[in-house]
């Protein structure tokens, strides 16, 4: 099959997959009576004398209730209410559970209001055949290996993501291929009577054929490759969260990982620093806390507001040696609307692992998953310290929608809307000079355009052309999916 023809049915599968509208729709005015009493009186007083909820099948009444920061027999102030309403529209939506919010109060006399709450529900089961990559990302598989597609992973994943209508999550993967990967797991944000506490466990099996064994000094990975599985990795891991306002979220895991890869892997042949021993497996319980503050009126593609993250990690019990490490992280994330359709961020994120001579497979930094620098995908740089600052300025364009012919209910059509964008990147990567490569020790830049096409179920696609440092320049495709 040509290269071309192979390019563009990926494209195609790409474009047909991306499934969520970025653009959180604004509240809609207070009905006319309710206006009139608060531009009479600001600082008026409404009871919530009562809140109706229609559209939710399957969702339990009190999910949706409990993200409301209106409730049922609470007082707020005139001048608040617009706000309050646009608020719990959010924190609904930010569930993930349905296509559509929208909250109508009305007057139930001079001094109270009733609420009513209509939901859309999205559809929550997803058995998908998967098509993965073995590569970090699809830009890397069409340079450095052609296509190539017995590089491809196959097989199916399951997902529903509202089991019991209280928002608790399965997944479950069984991949071939170039790399297997079998894999489960569940989730259940609100578990207790109070919906403040949940819970979570997982358990997975990976076998590859392929594993990075050193990052050479043009920053880009050394593999070794074999007709056979030279790496296999179980892991068990279980997690406690608590979230007792909106916003703020506590999780807290812990997990037991057992890691083995053929001997040649940790001789001098290849790499005796991969695992930082001359053991060519290890056992290893890992430890993690992470907090998040999220107030921003899209999760998944943020147009408006604020969000920020740290965490801290323990690899091995122990403080130095083998696979032993501490590793802290933090971001933070704001994002502006200045109006007439245009929009900016910033975001800059950290890490640092501890000591600083640590194995090579807890060295990732800038290059892996959403760690990068856009216009830098073809390069990895790894390091103990590294920073990473992100700015964008878009502008929306125009959306537009196609209808389903299918009538289904809970899609009844695609929406899409489509923004231009410029951004530039910086960051950093601290490596101890026995380790540095050509992009370490560096102030590290890039800058480019793009644009991103968004539309349902919380899935994006971004086209971005890219410059960097090095005089290179090129096309890059990026997609997050959310099922």
């Amino acid at each position: 099959m040509p290269k071309c023809l192979i390019t563009f049915s990926i494209l195609c599968y790409l474009v047909c997959t991306q499934n969520t509208y970025g653009q959180f729709t604004p509240t809609a005015p207070l009905p006319d009576a309710v206006s009139t009493k608060i531009a009479h009186d600001s600082s008026c007083l409404f009871l919530i004398s009562g809140i109706t909820v229609i559209g939710n099948k399957r969702t339990k009444t009190y999910i949706i209730l409990r993200e409301m920061e209106l409730k049922r027999d609470s007082i707020v102030e005139g001048k608040l209410l617009f706000t309050k309403i646009n608020q719990s529209r959010k924190l609904i939506y930010n569930t993930g559970l349905f296509n559509l919010v929208e909250i109508y109060p009305e007057l139930s006399n001079d001094t109270s209001l009733h609420l009513t709450v209509t939901v859309s529900e999205r559809w929550y089961i997803f058995p998908m055949p998967q098509f993965q990559l073995a590569d970090r990302n699809f830009n890397v598989w069409m340079q450095e290996h052609n296509g190539n597609l017995n590089r491809v992973i196959y097989g199916g994943k399951f997902t529903h993501y509202n089991v019991s209508g209280r928002r608790d999550q399965l997944r479950a993967m069984l991949l071939f291929g170039y790399a297997r990967n079998i894999s489960i797991s569940y989730s259940a944000p609100y578990s207790n009577k109070n919906l403040t506490e949940g819970f979570g466990f997982a358990a997975s099996y990976i076998q590859n054929r392929e594993i990075p064994f050193k990052t050479n000094q043009d920053n880009k990975l050394s593999f070794v490759k074999s007709n056979h599985f030279l790496k296999k990795e179980y892991k068990v891991a279980a997690s406690y969260m608590r979230r007792t306002g909106h916003y703020r979220k506590h999780t807290f895991g812990a997990g037991f990982i057992f890691s083995d890869v053929r001997d040649s892997i940790v001789s001098s042949k290849y790499n005796p620093n991969y695992y930082n021993s001359n053991k060519s497996y290890q056992n290893y319980p890992e430890f993690s806390y992470l907090f998040q503050y999220i107030d921003v009126d899209n999760v998944r593609y943020p147009l408006n507001g604020f969000s920020g993250s740290w965490g801290i990690t323990k690899r091995g019990l122990e403080w130095k040696g083998g696979i032993n490490a501490l590793i802290f992280d933090g971001s933070v994330s704001r994002y502006l609307h200045f109006g007439k359709g245009w929009y900016g961020d910033f975001r800059l994120t950290g890490r640092l692992i501890t000591p600083f001579e640590i194995a090579y497979v807890n060295q990732k930094a800038l290059g892996y998953f959403e760690y990068y620098l856009r216009g830098l995908e073809y390069y990895v740089i790894d390091g103990p310290l590294s920073g990473l600052s992100r700015i964008t300025a878009k502008k929306h364009v125009f959306s537009f929608s196609i209808r389903n012919p299918f009538k289904w209910e809970t899609l009844p059509d695609a929406p899409f809307a489509i923004y231009a964008k410029i951004f530039g990147d910086g960051g950093y990567v601290h490596q101890p000079k026995h380790l540095r490569t050509s992009l370490n020790n560096k102030l590290l830049y890039t800058w480019g355009a793009g644009i991103d096409i968004v539309s349902i179920y919380d899935t994006h696609l971004r086209i971005e052309y890219s410059f960097n440092q090095l005089k290179e320049k090129g096309l890059f495709l990026h997609t997050l999916v959310s099922f």
